[in-house]
């Protein structure tokens, strides 16, 4: 007779924590669209215009994605995934660079400071919401 471990019953009983998500992007119509997407969904999701505003959604907590656009005022999102990948907090969060720029040199770049993903836009809903799943997946 099989028995289910404690383990895996707390899995089936306890619900699942709502996802946290990052987008910081200085364009406006794209942090409505991604909150458009999410609705509705078990996402929280949490936007800055640059890189001054990630303090302000820090105290959301850690996220467990980020999306990240490149072309940000004060400092490219290149500077400020590397800088993310030194934090402590952030270090582990899957990156997902989102950009109109995507020169094969842009997008080796990307993954070279870190990106698990680079979305270019105009983006596709349909392959946004993959990667959330996977991305949420894995970790």
């Amino acid at each position: 007779e099989s028995v289910v471990q404690l383990n895996d019953m707390r899995t089936i009983r306890e619900p699942k924590r709502p996802a946290i998500l990052w987008l910081i992007d200085d364009d406006v119509s794209i942090r409505r669209a991604f909150v458009r997407i999410f609705e509705g969904e078990t996402h929280h999701i949490f936007s800055a215009s640059n890189a001054s505003e990630i303090e302000q959604i820090l105290v959301s907590g850690a996220p467990d994605l980020i999306f990240l656009d490149i072309g940000l005022p004060w400092i490219d999102g290149f500077e400020l995934a590397t800088m993310m990948k030194e934090h402590g907090d952030l270090a582990r969060v899957p990156i997902v660079f989102i950009s109109g720029r995507d020169s094969l040199a842009t997008i080796k770049r990307g993954f070279q400071v870190g990106a698990h993903d680079f979305i270019t836009k105009p983006f596709d809903v349909k392959i946004v919401r993959k990667t959330v799943k996977t991305l949420l997946a894995l970790s």
